[in-house]
């Protein structure tokens, strides 16, 4: 990116930010990863993507230094990660990864190119949305060739289009079994959040396998807890209308104890998690239409917030939550002002 005489927006500056975050946290995992990954396939992908989180950090960096802003300290290797861990997953995983991760910033770039106004901020986020659509296409093709890539259910193409003569067409709650089946959109939702949330519990255990903080332990392990509850919510729902719930193989994690990331980035890492989870039920009782799915997506949601929010405070009194650029507190400003 160019120097510009107009100054970053809020928006342009938060989106920066939370970018350069995003991608030092993601350099520490993926040199973990590109240690260990085996698979020459999959070594690729993730070579590719840990170039493209290395350039977004340079490039940023230039940002920062052009507009007169502070580098935030984001994650470093030298810090939050030790080369001389063990391997902790396995190449499978590793690619899996990949390609949920490549979903979260597909969602990210868009959101930071509709929030920006000066050209060469634009040009940077929708460069970075059409590398991170490369990353995707290439991971799943590997997944792909490699029988690993889980599709969305099968149903039948309809022969016609239909109009809704009912309102209970709404209902899910039927007590006779008349409960409606579910529609392509809500399929979908309930299919990605299932995935999304064996991709939470595999994580949440393998961090929790190495962290060596009894409070930061128990917080993961209450994670994996919740996204295996989830699934097994939204299993029931696909079951129930005779379709199979995706599946994930349950060799994913090693048995090394020893932690390769630091307990501040594995907290930020599950924050953005619970965050990207949160805006998933959301968009997806936007879309629902059936009443039962809209009430789970929400009281689903308070729960992730919640423990989102005590991974907060574990951060707080550790010292590890990095504090966005925020804007001047005038009320202090003006105390200071009355005291001298």
């Amino acid at each position: 990116m160019t120097q510009n005489h107009t100054k970053l927006t809020s928006s342009e500056l938060s989106s920066i930010w939370t970018s350069y975050m995003n991608d030092t946290m993601s350099v520490c995992i993926l040199s973990h990863f590109l240690k260990y990954a085996e698979d020459e396939e999959i070594r690729s992908v993730v070579q590719f993507s840990y170039d493209l989180s290395s350039t977004h950090i340079e490039k940023l960096t230039d940002t920062f230094h052009n507009e007169g802003l502070p580098i935030p300290t984001g994650f470093t290797e030298e810090h939050d990660l030790n080369l001389n861990a063990p391997k902790l997953y396995t190449d499978m995983f590793m690619l899996t990864y990949i390609n949920h991760m490549a979903k979260v910033g597909l969602l990210a770039y868009s959101s930071f190119i509709a929030m920006s106004a000066r050209k060469d901020i634009r040009d940077y986020f929708m460069e970075g949305l059409q590398e991170t659509s490369d990353l995707y296409d290439n991971s799943s093709n590997v997944l792909l060739s490699k029988g690993l890539f889980v599709r969305s259910p099968y149903v039948a193409y309809p022969t016609k289009t239909d109009f809704v003569e009912s309102k209970k067409y709404f209902n899910g709650y039927a007590l006779l079994g008349n409960q409606r089946p579910l529609n392509t959109v809500e399929l979908s939702h309930l299919f990605m959040n299932i995935q999304t949330n064996l991709i939470g519990n595999k994580l949440a255990l393998s961090f929790a396998q190495t962290s060596p903080n009894e409070e930061v332990q128990k917080w993961l392990l209450r994670g994996a807890d919740i996204s295996k509850k989830h699934v097994n919510i939204f299993a029931k729902l696909l079951i129930d209308n005779d379709i199979q719930a995706p599946a994930s193989s349950d060799v994913s994690i090693t048995d090394s104890t020893k932690p390769p990331f630091s307990d501040k980035l594995i907290l930020f890492h599950m924050g953005v998690l619970s965050g990207a989870g949160v805006g998933n039920y959301s968009t997806a009782a936007a879309a629902s239409q059936r009443n039962d799915l809209m009430v789970n997506y929400e009281r689903l949601s308070v729960e992730i917030a919640r423990y989102a929010k005590d991974g907060g405070d574990i951060m707080v009194r550790n010292g590890w939550l990095e504090e966005p650029p925020g804007t001047m507190d005038k009320h202090m400003l003006s105390k200071k002002k009355n005291t001298k």
